[in-house]
């Protein structure tokens, strides 16, 4: 059963949903604002849940600019306890990536949300995570979106990526700039790289989160479409 946890006047009504996950679930919030034509699933970073302040306000902005959004618990609740003492699973990109695929599926089977098309937003090893599931996926990935992220752990994925991808990094984050062009230059999809001036890792400096909030809808504005009707 649905519960609407949350009422916002630009962007549509917030519901909670439980993704099956084997025997267990994923804690999930999804947000579809009137005439959407896509759904974003978010693919937090190392040790964030979808709690985060900074996701938070980056789905917000992409509901009100008329993209659904569905952020999500990469993890189990068990498996939360486990890495909050090892902090090994945040970094598995191999099990984030199929965690990703799987909430994928199981969206894109819901009658009330198969027509819609699906867009990633990854930040930190999340980046990672969400090409890889965009490679495994292919054409059926509209955009991907990484903030700070580490697109260099999707690998020997990244060739395979046929969703146009937009890279943003903080222009005082050194070591991630660099790690973001190489990866760039192995991406043969459409892509960008987008450098936010004066900003650190996480977007802290004033105006920042908002430039990448605005930068990543119209990013998934621009590329996401509905999908064909299907007959049964």
């Amino acid at each position: 059963m649905k519960t609407i946890i949350k009422e916002e006047a630009k962007s549509g009504l917030i519901e909670s949903v439980r993704i099956p996950m084997g025997k267990a679930y994923l804690e999930g919030e999804l947000g579809i604002p009137p005439g959407a034509r896509g759904v974003v699933l978010f693919a937090h970073g190392s040790g964030s849940s979808r709690h985060s302040p900074r996701n938070q306000f980056v789905a917000r902005t992409i509901r009100e600019s008329g993209t659904g959004t569905l952020l999500f618990d990469l993890l189990t609740g068990e498996e939360e306890i486990e890495d909050n003492i090892t902090a090994r699973l945040r970094f598995d990109i191999g099990l984030l990536a199929r965690r990703l695929v799987e909430v994928t599926h199981w969206l894109t089977r819901r009658p009330e949300t198969q027509r819609y098309g699906v867009g990633y937003f990854g930040s930190s090893t999340g980046g990672g995570a969400a090409l890889v599931a965009a490679a495994e996926l292919g054409k059926s990935i509209g955009a991907v979106v990484s903030r700070g992220g580490r697109p260099d752990l999707a690998g020997d994925a990244l060739p395979r990526v046929q969703s146009p991808t937009l890279l943003i990094v903080g222009g005082r984050d050194d070591v991630v700039i660099q790690l973001n062009e190489e990866a760039l230059a192995k991406l043969h999809c459409e892509k960008e790289l987008k450098i936010v001036p004066r900003a650190t890792h996480l977007f802290e400096d004033p105006g920042a989160l908002e430039e990448v909030a605005r930068l990543a809808a119209d990013w998934f504005r621009r590329h996401l479409q509905l999908r064909p009707q299907t007959t049964r």
